[in-house]
């Protein structure tokens, strides 16, 4: 039986003209049995344009006139544990944001700083953690993503780990993605965002991020790999 096509609403973008990359990857996944899944982007998921999802492996392929575009398949190691942040902690951290004085995307639905009708969320710099920095912020889920709270989990986990890494320094794009999320987030609740950067190899860095609920429960974890590329791409 052929799977249903996958299409990312433009609500859900991260540039101006393409889907966020942790919401994209999170809608992806759900279409792969196991409790990590990975999802590797190669190319930008389009907006409000529907793409084919066929099986591959053990995994699926999403393709947009027979290109693909995303591929999740299971994953079957451990991830990195990103140590929980205190919610005043990380509240306050959120003052720190550097997207607040020069953001790259400002209209990304995770953490733009340009849309009211994003998560808003916002990671300031706090104790590092083995020598890797670490931000956290704050997220409540409203009601308006209740029906995507998978994906929009992804997304939550998503960006947080980019700025953690070197954002600040040099514009990079999340290139793959692998993710545990064991419990969904309750919505109207404040949960806390971690993100920790591990390291930095050429083009690409690896960050890490973590989803806890304000008692400090691990809800979800992921761990990503971003490219450096160049800005002139997104002008």
């Amino acid at each position: 039986m052929p799977l249903p096509d996958l299409t990312v609403p433009r609500r859900f973008c991260g540039p101006p003209s393409s889907g966020n990359g942790g919401w994209s990857a999170g809608a992806l996944a759900a279409y792969v049995d196991g409790p990590a899944v990975a999802v590797s982007l190669l190319a930008p998921p389009p907006l409000d344009a529907p793409m084919t999802v066929g099986a591959e492996g053990d995994g699926v392929v999403a393709s947009q006139d027979g290109r693909p575009v995303l591929r999740a398949e299971p994953f079957p190691g451990d991830l990195a544990v990103v140590a929980w942040v205190p919610v005043e902690e990380a509240r306050g951290a959120q003052a720190s944001y550097a997207g607040l004085e020069s953001h790259p995307f400002p209209t990304c639905f995770s953490c733009g700083t340009g849309r009211d009708d994003g998560l808003r969320i916002f990671p300031g710099r706090v104790a590092d953690q083995e020598g890797g920095a670490r931000v956290a912020a704050t997220w409540t889920p409203d009601a308006s993503v209740a029906e995507t709270l998978a994906a929009t989990t992804w997304a939550a986990l998503d960006c947080v780990g980019g700025w953690a890494g070197d954002l600040e320094e040099r514009l990079m794009v999340l290139a793959r993605m692998t993710a545990r999320v064991d419990l969904l987030p309750e919505v109207g609740a404040e949960h806390v965002v971690v993100g920790l950067g591990r390291r930095t190899e050429g083009r690409k860095t690896f960050t890490a991020s973590a989803l806890y609920d304000a008692d400090g429960r691990l809800l979800g974890s992921a761990e990503h790999l971003w490219i450096a590329v160049d800005p002139a791409a997104f002008s």
